[in-house]
């Protein structure tokens, strides 16, 4: 899959620097007409935005923005707050794609309110981004909305057997490999017990990292027993308590992969239990708050992806449908980073 243009690219096809792109994208002053129809023409050339959009930035008459509509679960997740966050803060990056975006934080693994929620947002917007469950309700809300003309992406976690138009996320069995590689490497060729922590199996990507995890440990790292799955629903407070008892229940316990969020809970348990520097902790999303864990070594790694990439795929993916082409053209595929302590962005 080739990559996605980037600003540099885009300068350099238009023999301009890239601060003069930046400001031409983003709408600023300052840049002569002549200047901003060249550069419009490179990004439109390399792909970067619709001809539409590239000829209504350079002067054109600008049609009415998308709606879209973010649909993400409500709670402790941080990871998922701040990319709700962003959806509305970096309005300004949006601009190219003439959308207009906002962000709804939806009770988390309830997926009846999930469900009503897509249709109600149906209603007024032209395309929706959801982090789904895995339910035949959200299933059905989908169909409708495909049915309807609104175009349904699914972030993070994705929807099986669904009319989404596509998916935005980690290969999330990939994932869980990584984490069960991680952590036997991490422990090394011994015998010891690991556990892990899941946010709720109704997210595929949670089901699929548990899976992926538990064929690595069992294909390389035989030594080392599962000791079975608990749900936190990436609430702090509900991580905290799962990992006392398995603390209690399992004292020789070696290490922990916290599947979903709120990693914060599993660290201070072990940091009470003085086991902090002792049993291996690895899970996802690099936010301030994993990001201080594994500075002070509570975490070992974090598996993560941009949150605005992400974002500006979801873009891309809803330009592409409004002006016919294929949803994933130019869009580059989700990557995984592994964090550690020493490689900090």
């Amino acid at each position: 899959m080739r990559l996605s243009p980037r600003i540099p690219d885009i300068a350099r096809l238009a023999g301009v620097s890239t601060a003069t792109v930046d400001r031409v994208l983003n709408q600023r002053p300052g840049v002569r007409t002549a200047t901003v129809e060249r550069v419009m023409r490179a990004a439109v050339e390399l792909d970067y935005m619709p001809a539409a959009t590239g000829a209504a930035s350079a002067g054109a008459a600008l049609p009415a923005p998308m709606r879209l509509s973010f649909l993400l679960p409500a709670g402790h997740n941080r990871f998922i707050r701040m990319l709700g966050d962003m959806v509305g803060y970096a309005e300004e990056h949006w601009a190219p794609f003439n959308v207009r975006c906002r962000a709804e934080f939806i009770a988390s693994f309830d997926p009846q309110e999930l469900a009503a929620a897509l249709r109600r947002h149906g209603k007024r917007s032209d395309g929706i981004a959801v982090m789904a469950l895995e339910h035949p309700a959200v299933r059905e809300a989908v169909s409708e909305l495909a049915e309807r003309g609104v175009p349904v992406i699914t972030l993070i976690s994705d929807l099986s057997n669904s009319r989404r138009a596509a998916y935005i996320g980690l290969d999330n069995r990939a994932a869980g490999r990584t984490a069960g590689y991680l952590i036997g490497r991490f422990i090394g060729a011994r015998e010891a017990k690991v556990a892990l922590i899941a946010g709720s199996l109704s997210y595929r990507a949670h089901e699929e990292r548990e899976a992926g995890f538990l064929h690595v440990i069992d294909e390389l790292f035989r030594p080392l027993q599962v000791v079975g799955l608990r749900e936190g629903h990436d609430d702090a407070e509900q991580n905290y308590r799962q990992t006392r008892a398995l603390l209690e229940q399992h004292p020789d316990l070696a290490g922990i992969y916290n599947i979903g969020g709120a990693s914060d809970g599993v660290a201070r348990a072990l940091k009470e239990a003085g086991r902090d520097q002792k049993i291996v902790l690895i899970g996802h999303g690099l936010t301030p708050d994993t990001r201080a864990l594994l500075i002070d070594g509570s975490m070992d790694a974090v598996i993560t992806q941009s949150p605005h990439t992400t974002l500006m795929s979801c873009m891309r993916i809803f330009t592409n449908l409004r002006d016919g082409r294929e949803a994933l053209s130019g869009v580059e595929g989700t990557r995984s980073q592994v964090i550690f302590r020493e490689n900090l962005p």
